[in-house]
């Protein structure tokens, strides 16, 4: 069993926190907005972040053409989807519970790697995906009357955690000779340009200048997310085996439905206490080291 190293840590707890407050930050971002705008104009103001960051590393922005197909697999399945199915879902769903079924994308993971690239779990990690999956339940429970009403935009959000546990899975083991900024900045690039043509087809009509409250979510999603969270979390994912660096984000919906609670008034119920003690029994199954025998 894999264990994080200090510097995997050091990136996983503040990763943690920006993805898990970002939950109601973006829904008042798609409450002013149009769904698709709104990400477009994070990712676009984000690009210049990585440009910057990329010049002063000193670290390269080319990619070998023979390598454009892979990269085109990796960013379709790594952000493509899951920014344009996920963002739609939070419009019509609560930011908590948005990122709950998001974040079913361990289990997604566990079961993507065990039957498409034969991948042998312990008996240790399989208990992990087990407690997450039921912690998920439980998160949910309050939920299945509401979502009912709105079973298209959770299938969307759950479309969208089995592509990126999909993307997971690939981004783990891509042999792209390239810096992970690098691929960071062309996957967040070409993302930009897919959800900027996607809002000029969809949602022309509805395009209005942000509130200061909307400026400050893309500000937010361009500096810390793009900036930051999303070449954090591609470092460890390429860096860790899939199940360890999807199970170890497990707390991001824990925040993401605390955080709700908070600025957004959304419930917290019982079971949503549990299912916060079955993600921290998740993540202690995949991440803490092993006993040594004797």
């Amino acid at each position: 069993m894999e264990t994080l190293t200090r510097r995997q840590w050091a990136l996983l707890i503040p990763l943690t926190i920006a993805w898990g407050i970002n939950w109601p930050i973006m829904k008042v971002g798609v409450g002013d907005m149009p769904p698709l705008a709104f990400r477009a104009m994070s990712l676009w103001l984000g690009v210049p972040v990585l440009v910057a960051v990329l010049l002063t590393m000193r670290l390269p922005f080319r990619v070998p053409r023979r390598h454009w197909p892979e990269l085109l697999w990796l960013s379709a399945t790594n952000m493509f989807v899951w920014h344009v199915c996920i963002i739609i879902a939070l419009r019509h769903l609560s930011g908590g519970r948005a990122a709950i079924l998001g974040y079913t994308m361990p289990v997604f993971s566990a079961i993507l790697g065990a039957w498409l690239f034969n991948t042998r779990l312990s008996a240790r990690a399989w208990m992990g995906v087990a407690a997450a999956a039921l912690g998920v339940a439980f998160l949910l429970w309050h939920e299945f009357t509401g979502l009912a009403g709105s079973p298209g935009f959770v299938a969307l959000a759950l479309v969208a955690a089995a592509t990126w546990a999909l993307g997971t899975q690939l981004l783990r083991r891509t042999q792209l000779p390239v810096p992970t900024l690098t691929l960071s900045f062309w996957m967040t690039t070409l993302t930009a340009l897919v959800m900027g043509a996607l809002s000029v087809l969809a949602e022309r009509s509805e395009w209005h200048a942000p509130s200061p409250a909307a400026w400050g979510a893309i500000v937010y999603n361009a500096v810390v997310i793009f900036g930051f969270a999303h070449v954090a979390w591609f470092v460890l994912a390429r860096g860790l085996p899939p199940v360890a660096s999807t199970i170890s984000v497990m707390m991001i919906p824990v925040l993401g439905v605390l955080s709700s609670a908070l600025w957004l008034g959304e419930a917290i119920y019982w079971q949503d206490w549990l299912a916060m003690a079955l993600l921290m029994v998740a993540i202690g199954a995949v991440l803490l080291p092993a006993r040594s025998p004797g």
